[in-house]
């Protein structure tokens, strides 16, 4: 599985409804499972971003599609970064000469 960085601000209606904003993620939580999506952490932040996300996903398609049904209901938009852990990066600086 890869891991994913979402980096999240709520929209004006995210705001409005902000004191649903556990239950929202809990919810999030679930529907990201059923695609094959596993929400390691969800952090609520100071700063630029509201939340930060860790998820793990099979790949780049399914969390893509994780993110377009998570935009359609119009709380959150995301930035997605895709995560690199030690040995992944071992074996990507493995090639350099």
């Amino acid at each position: 599985m890869a891991t994913y960085i979402e980096l999240v601000n709520w929209t004006d209606q995210g705001v409005r409804n902000a004191k649903d904003t556990i239950k929202r993620a809990k919810a999030f939580a679930e529907a990201a499972q059923a695609m094959g999506v596993t929400v390691s952490s969800v952090k609520w932040t100071l700063g630029t971003y509201d939340l930060v996300v860790t998820l793990e996903a099979p790949d780049d398609e399914t969390v893509t599609r994780m993110g377009l049904m998570l935009a359609q209901q119009g709380n959150v938009r995301t930035t997605t970064m895709r995560a690199f852990g030690e040995e992944e990066m071992a074996r990507i600086i493995g090639g350099l000469k």
